[in-house]
């Protein structure tokens, strides 16, 4: 018998601890997988935190160390890992417990997963192509617990993590399945204390996950739900927490959004972030509001090929106007988040389109697309977001 469904293989998360105050459960989690000296790993701004100091009291309390790793670039690189590599085996550690958004999520996993790898193994070797990632010994990864303190990457459910690579400034997918951590703590109470703007880009890069795998071409009925309902809570809560920071209730809301998106994506991304993988890594630019700010001229882009699936999408968010009304709630989302109009006012000057545009191409989410990428149309896209 024929059929049009095609073979997809699908994975969802892993143990999640979700509510206010359950950091204060970190060290009997942990001790749960057999931690006795795992290496917490932060960045360099939340190091100093009263969160991180809450934190670290609970593993100490609970006799596990303070042991902290806080070299972590906002958009991290092999030196940061190569860094946490030398203290995680300096100090014994058996573990890592990720703290913080997804750059410190990201190089946690990093570091639990090269710590113990043979040296001739390079991490670029395990960029997410194909089966690269059985080249790891998996017996070798160090288990992993994570703890957003934001609401956006999704990193905490997620079995990779983004490297850049210092000397071509190429942003990589590194994935192994082993990467998923052990148990994910979402405490929404962590989230409070985020400055506005951090706030306001990482719930617009959990709006990307969510709005770049509803319209990914792919079959994955499952991911295609969690989308749409994570850009319902999107809509509705991140105004919210951008106005008040202490709403607990929608800082809630924003991090099951954050989390949903990451699950969601692995329907696939799109031309988003494409764009905004190279330009952070180039420019260093914050990459949830990089997605912000390329998110209406992608969404021109893509047009004839979404128009009749946001325009279901706003009827379910209760937006007016079909397609029209959808684009126009992205436009004043960012006006009331204060996003910068283009990649200019963001501080990109002077870029190398045909530079971009061939990172962009090889950047693995431009397959996910609904408009085929091409040389052509991807710099022009470019050049509408200056």
């Amino acid at each position: 018998m024929s059929h049009n469904v095609p073979n997809r293989n699908w994975s969802y998360p892993t143990a999640i601890k979700f509510g206010v105050g359950r950091i204060s459960e970190l060290a009997d989690h942990a001790k749960s997988i057999g931690l006795q000296k795992p290496l917490f790993v932060t960045d360099k701004a939340l190091a100093s935190l009263p969160i991180t100091t809450q934190a670290l009291d609970v593993l100490e309390a609970g006799g596990l160390g303070r042991a902290l790793f806080s070299e972590v670039d906002p958009n991290p690189t092999e030196k940061n890992m190569e860094a946490g590599i030398a203290v995680y085996l300096a100090g014994g550690h058996d573990g890592v417990i990720c703290f913080g958004g997804g750059s410190a999520l990201d190089l946690g996993k990093m570091i639990a997963l090269m710590a113990h790898q043979p040296k001739k193994l390079k991490v670029w070797q395990l960029e997410d192509i194909d089966d690269w990632w059985t080249r790891a010994d998996a017996s070798k990864i160090a288990p992993i617990i994570a703890v957003p303190t934001t609401a956006g990457t999704g990193s905490e459910v997620g079995r990779a993590g983004v490297l850049t690579n210092s000397e071509t400034h190429k942003k990589k997918i590194i994935f192994h399945p082993k990467l998923m951590p052990a148990i994910t703590i979402c405490d929404p109470a962590l989230t409070v204390g985020m400055p506005k703007f951090i706030t306001a880009g990482t719930g617009m890069d959990a709006l990307a996950h969510c709005l770049e795998a509803y319209c990914s071409p792919f079959y994955h009925p499952m991911s295609q739900g969690i989308a749409l309902e994570g850009m319902r809570l999107v809509f509705e809560n991140l105004p919210k927490v951008y106005a008040d920071p202490n709403d607990l209730d929608a800082r809630a809301h924003m991090m099951s959004a954050a989390a949903m998106g990451a699950v969601a994506f692995q329907k696939g991304l799109g031309a988003i972030h494409a764009l905004s993988h190279p330009i952070g890594a180039v420019y260093n630019t914050h990459h949830g509001t990089t997605n912000a700010v390329v998110m209406p001229m992608v969404l021109d882009f893509n047009r004839k090929a979404v128009k009749d699936k946001l325009a279901s999408a706003a009827a379910y968010c209760g937006i007016k106007g079909g397609y029209k009304g959808f684009y126009q709630r992205i436009l004043d989302l960012r006006e009331t988040l204060d996003i910068p109009k283009n990649l200019t006012k963001l501080g990109v000057k002077d870029p190398d389109l045909d530079m971009l545009t061939k990172m962009a191409l090889e950047d693995p989410s431009c397959g996910g697309n609904p408009v085929k990428m091409t040389k052509k149309n991807t710099r022009a896209l470019f050049e509408a977001c200056l």
